[in-house]
Parts: C-alpha cells; structure tokens; sequence
C-alpha cells in the first residue's frame, strides 16, 4: 500500500511539474514580441490588425507566439504551408482572444486545403443515419482539428469590412466548444450572466430565422439560421468585421460579445 501510495504521488508530481512547466512556457510567449519580418506579414495578410489600440496589438503578438508554438499545420491536397499562411491564420485566431483569459486548449492541429474541399457528414434521424458530401470552406471539430480553404481564409482577411470571415467563423466554434458543448452558449466573462445571454441571442436568433424566411436581409449571414451554433459563429464575423453596423442594429448582441471577448471594435480608427 505505501509503495502505491509512494507511485502515486510521483506521478502526480509528474504531471503537476509538467502542467506548471507548460503554463510557464506559455507565459513566457505571451511576453514575447513578433519580429520586424513577422509583423509586417500580419499587417499586409490581416489587415483589421492595424487598427488595434497599442496595448491590444501587444497582447496579440504574444497570442500569435504561442499559438505558433502549440499547433501544427498541415497542407492538403498538394499544399505546401508557408508562413504567411500560419501567420496569417494564427493572428485571426488570436484575434478572439486578444484581450480574454481563454485559450484554444484542445487544438493542436490545423488543416489546409489550397481551396474549398469536400466533406461527408452523417445525418440522424431517429434510427436512420444518411450521409452526405458537401462542399465547404471550413469545418470545426470538437477538440481539434480546425479545417481551412486557404484561398477563403486569406479572401476572409484581406475584406475585412464585408462581414465575413471564415476563420472568424470556425475559431468560433472552438470557442464555443469549450464550454462542453457546441450550441451557442460559450464560457462566458464573469460580468456576464446565462440569463442575459440566452435572452439576448435567442431573441436575436428567432428574429435572424423569421426575416430570412420572410426574404429580409440582416445584418447576420443568412447561414445563421442553421442552428444557435451558427447564429453565435457569424454574429463573431459580423463584430468584429461590421461592428458599427452590428452595434446600431443590434446593439443587445453587441454588448454581449463586447463583454465576452472584452473588446469594443467598434471604436477601433
């Protein structure tokens, strides 16, 4: 029993060493600037970078640093990554979370197609599970990977005022799925409450579907009414793409996704 005992506390040291050794490594990236090179590939690739205030953009090359640091991205389809593509992608990314305490936690891979690539997904309904091939730009799974048409990720930054990005998009998701559960409802800022979250968004949701239906433009893609994960992911695009718009129309889900990610975008010169 003692020689158990003695074993376990050795593995728990083992691994308390290793998760205080990886927080550490961590924190020493967020400190860590771009380079001169570096930076200037995100300023040209991710153009919304620019107009960040001084002490987000320090924040964010940081994020950048250690985001490099913990993923792998993978080519597809003939694809040789460069590094304008992980920068690119990286500074996106970290752009949700520039200024919060979360963190992609269970991603550790990225995977890029030159364009948008095909997808089978399974359909239930009751005992009965179709399966279907789609055509798509980018894909999101629980805990990794993250999926990518290269050629829409880049569109989706170099535009940066139309209101849609799909590396917005599906960095979103994770987002959300970190929370256990991928249905709209992410971990939310502690000046946050559920209740006014779930009223606002639901609200907002149900109006988004009902004008679609009716043939009404929003200011949320019309792929929003697919399901709250969706509303939640292009309601992202639209923030921090579109955010006067969004704050003038819908200034209820623009206050919330100001306190959740801790970001007023809409001041950004």
């Amino acid at each position: 029993m003692a020689v158990f005992l003695i074993l376990l506390l050795g593995a728990a040291g083992t691994l308390g060493f290793r998760y205080w050794s990886k927080q550490q490594s961590r924190k020493s990236l967020f400190a860590t600037a771009l380079s001169d090179h570096q930076r200037a590939i995100v300023a040209q690739q991710v153009p919304l970078t620019r107009r960040l205030p001084t002490e987000v953009n320090g924040k964010l090359e940081g994020k950048i640093n250690a985001f490099l640091n913990q993923v792998d991205f993978i080519g597809c389809n003939g694809l040789d990554v460069t590094e304008e593509m992980q920068l690119s992608i990286a500074a996106q990314a970290c752009l949700l979370i520039v200024n919060s305490d979360t963190w992609y936690e269970h991603l550790y891979t990225i995977l890029i197609y030159p364009g948008a690539f095909k997808s089978r997904q399974a359909e239930h309904k009751g005992y009965v599970v179709t399966e279907r091939e789609t055509v798509r730009t980018g894909e999101s799974w629980s805990r990794g990977p993250v999926v990518l048409s290269w050629a829409h990720a880049k569109q989706g930054a170099i535009n940066d005022t139309d209101g849609h990005n799909v590396v917005f998009h599906e960095f979103a998701h994770q987002i959300d799925d970190l929370s256990g559960h991928t249905d709209g409802v992410p971990n939310l800022d502690k000046s946050q409450s559920f209740a006014a979250w779930e009223r606002v968004f639901i609200k907002a949701y149900k109006s988004h579907v009902q004008r679609v239906q009716a043939g009404h433009k929003t200011v949320f893609d019309a792929y929003g009414t697919q399901g709250p994960e969706e509303f939640f992911a292009v309601a992202v695009e639209v923030f921090f793409e579109k955010p006067v718009t969004l704050k003038r129309k819908e200034p209820a889900v623009y206050e919330q996704l100001a306190m959740l990610f801790r970001l007023e975008p809409s001041t950004w010169e």
